[in-house]
């Protein structure tokens, strides 16, 4: 009899706990969802562009938002404001000589700390190509990473991309080595390049969250979105309309980084500490989510669920979303495990092609081992808002996104209750 009695007790007790924690996803309302959606889309922050007086509103939004579901400031810093700088290159002039033919000062990009630039043949400048053949993205990181000075001669059939390269000049450091890209199919024997910049310290900030870890303090689990959009561009205007809301692109996945955090902090269960980080300056270059990377030993990053793009429904429907890189560790198995008996599915990422894994806040920790996945909706090769001033709240699917974040907070118990680990990513697989 005692142990049908127990037996009862316990049954009981589970379906209390069942009840309780289904009670807590609950909490996860379509009607929260929407108001920070809305607010972060608004024309009020003004496209949210880096260094602009909207991505400031939208910080202090978000740092309101942590504050009011009682999360910690990361590492006690009694701030939710993870500030940092980057020191800017503001373009004056360029020019350059090969041989004793002028470069097209289109074709010349100088990435450098100097104001006043000018090198020579002699000036132990290493020259380099990137032939046609080669990897674009994976040949400029090689060259960014060396810490030596290049003159890199880019392909003509790389035209598309070269422009791209101005994005460097947000991300220097003082003393870091000099680049000059030039475009053209040529090998110069004598060259005289010069450039002048106005050189500029700017301040820029990531909002991050904790919640400490019970038995596994130690061990992290980041939950990330980025905050910053296009901001404004008259240029660019369609029917009027100059504001680039970013409502898909990024406030979807950083609304479902703040519903997660108020979850996770009502759940109470998690025994990894949990990080919660909107990053900044996602469009120019990823600077926020390099910055924040480095402040972690990256063996203690158990798991990492950066949120893009989440507010559309996905090429399979509702219910449903894709994971990056999902081939890459075992993580997107986990997820689907915890998620038997429900109508959601995550899939594999269908866009291969356009290299997503490697193009978002994911891939700076990625790149050192962490399985770091971006898990997302939107039909990459038939979006009909991405980077448009049609990316509004009004097109978004507020019922589906709000389901999407329920499944991705179901789905990741396991992990932050330091029951599975997914399997790190083999860094020499990577571009």
């Amino acid at each position: 009899m005692k142990y049908l009695k127990l037996g009862l007790l316990l049954l009981t007790l589970s379906v209390v706990s069942t009840s309780w924690s289904q009670d807590i996803l609950n909490t996860i309302s379509k009607t929260e969802t929407e108001r920070i959606e809305k607010y972060l889309s608004s024309d009020e922050l003004e496209g949210r562009k880096t260094f602009s007086k909207g991505i400031d509103k939208a910080a202090a939004f978000i740092a309101n938002e942590f504050a009011q579901a009682g999360l910690a400031t990361f590492k006690n810093s009694g701030t939710y404001l993870q500030s940092f700088s980057r020191m800017s290159a503001k373009f004056i002039n360029a020019s350059g000589n090969f041989d004793g033919n002028s470069i097209d000062q289109k074709n010349l990009i100088v990435i450098t700390p100097k104001a006043n630039f000018s090198i020579t043949e002699t000036s132990g400048y290493e020259v380099v190509k990137i032939n046609k053949d080669d990897n674009f993205g994976t040949s400029i990181r090689k060259y960014i990473s060396a810490g030596k000075n290049f003159v890199i001669l880019v392909d003509e059939s790389f035209a598309s991309n070269f422009g791209r390269l101005t994005n460097l000049k947000s991300n220097l450091t003082e003393n870091q080595p000099s680049l000059v890209f030039v475009l053209t199919n040529l090998t110069p024997t004598k060259f005289i390049i010069e450039a002048t910049h106005k050189i500029e310290n700017l301040s820029l900030a990531n909002v991050v969250a904790v919640i400490p870890g019970k038995s596994l303090s130690g061990e992290y689990v980041i939950f990330s979105g980025h905050y910053d959009h296009l901001g404004i561009n008259s240029a660019r205007a369609v029917n009027g309309d100059s504001i680039y809301n970013g409502a898909n692109d990024d406030a979807a996945g950083t609304t479902a980084m703040i519903m997660l955090s108020k979850y996770f902090k009502k759940l109470n269960n998690n025994e990894r500490t949990l990080i919660f980080a909107a990053f900044t300056a996602e469009e120019v270059g990823g600077f926020g989510a390099q910055y924040f990377s480095k402040q972690f030993d990256p063996t203690t990053v158990k798991a990492m669920f950066n949120l893009e793009m989440i507010g559309t429904e996905s090429k399979w429907g509702k219910n449903s979303a894709y994971i990056t890189g999902y081939e890459k560790t075992d993580m997107g198995a986990i997820l689907q495990k915890n998620l038997a008996g429900t109508a959601f599915t995550f899939y594999p990422d269908p866009y291969t092609d356009q290299n997503l894994f490697y193009r978002s806040d994911n891939a700076t920790l990625a790149r050192l081992g962490v399985p770091a996945h971006t898990i997302s909706t939107s039909k990459m090769d038939s979006e009909p808002n991405y980077h448009k001033p049609s990316d509004q709240f009004e097109t978004l699917d507020i019922d589906n996104m709000n389901e999407i974040i329920k499944a991705i907070a179901k789905s990741a118990q396991s992990i932050i209750a330091g029951k599975d680990t997914p399997t790190r990513v083999d860094t020499t697989q990577l571009k």
